[in-house]
Order: structure tokens, then C-alpha cells, then sequence
């Protein structure tokens, strides 16, 4: 039972897992808008927010933490120098999850996933 699990393991390994937030994470910051499938948006929701949270103050050290977690020089100054500043008087929520429809494939439930 998942009684108060802080997490979806998204059926993948720790390591998995980590890489699949990493990357969804820079392909949100490229592009503005990605559609996944609806429980990858909310777990990359709670991660790509604590990015942003940090990246919010701007200096050196945000860069080296917002780096830290995505790996990507381009997206990591892109997030720092572009996205971030526009959510300085904003508390929270700068992410916007819309349901889709259904994969047809394997009925999953899609989502997209935008800034807001």
C-alpha cells in the first residue's frame, strides 16, 4: 500500500526515474509545452517547480544548483536567465497540467504539461 508515499515510481528503477524527470524537465524548459502521459506530468509538476523555486534568485549558486539536477548548459541558463525571472512575485504553481485524451495505443491517459 502507498499510505502517504511521498512519490510515483512510474514503474522505472531510481536511476530510471531520475534521468526521465531530468529530461522531461529540459524538454519543458525548450519548448514551453510537452504532452506526457498524465502521472509523468504530475511528478515532473513537483520537480521541475523546486527547479524553478531555486533558479528564482539568480545568482551563482543557482546556477550551479539548477545545473546540478539537469545536466544541460543551455536549458540550466535558459531557466535561470529567462523563465525564472518572469515568476519573481509568484509563490508557487508555474506549471499548468491539461488533460488530453487517450493514448490509443495502450489507453493511457495524456496530458500536457505547460509553464504558466
Amino acid at each position: 500500500m502507498r499510505h502517504k508515499h511521498g512519490y510515483r515510481k512510474l514503474g522505472r528503477t531510481s536511476s530510471h526515474r531520475k534521468a526521465l524527470l531530468k529530461n522531461l524537465s529540459i524538454a519543458l524548459i525548450m519548448s514551453e509545452k510537452i504532452e506526457t502521459t498524465l502521472p509523468k506530468a504530475k511528478e515532473l509538476r513537483s520537480f521541475f517547480e523546486k527547479l524553478v523555486t531555486k533558479a528564482r534568485v539568480g545568482d551563482f549558486n543557482a546556477h550551479r544548483a539548477v545545473f546540478q539536477a539537469l545536466q544541460n548548459k543551455e536549458a540550466t541558463k535558459k531557466l535561470v536567465n529567462e523563465i525564472a525571472p518572469r515568476y519573481q512575485d509568484r509563490k508557487g504553481g508555474y506549471t499548468r497540467i491539461v488533460r488530453t485524451r487517450v493514448r490509443r495505443g495502450d489507453a493511457a491517459e495524456m496530458a500536457f504539461i505547460e509553464l504558466v
